[in-house]
């Protein structure tokens, strides 16, 4: 097993398959551990989702040509995300939140 690095997550969105189709929706991501400016608009400073529905991938739009730094989450991957975050959910804290 390799790993690569990924957008971060910040929202955690939904996964359909139906066999045919794979939808993704809903997921907030951000800057990979990088955080290079390759993910910036070059004049506007946001960050762009880039979706590839036919291959089920969802990343940051790239604006340098070259630039590596990271791959798009497949749909496998962000189904992964989902399935440890309803385990972790379902978890009993320990001891009471602070506040």
């Amino acid at each position: 097993m390799s790993r690569t690095l990924k957008p971060s997550v910040f929202q955690v969105g939904q996964v359909w398959d139906d066999g045919r189709t794979v939808v993704v929706s809903g997921w907030g991501l951000g800057l990979c551990a990088a955080s290079c400016s390759c993910h910036r608009h070059p004049s506007a400073g946001h960050l762009a989702i880039d979706e590839d529905q036919a291959a089920g991938r969802l990343g940051l739009v790239s604006y340098l040509v070259d630039c590596d730094c990271c791959e798009a989450w497949t749909a496998e991957e962000l189904s992964g995300v989902l399935r440890d975050f309803e385990i972790l959910s379902a978890l009993d804290a320990q001891e009471p939140l602070a506040g």
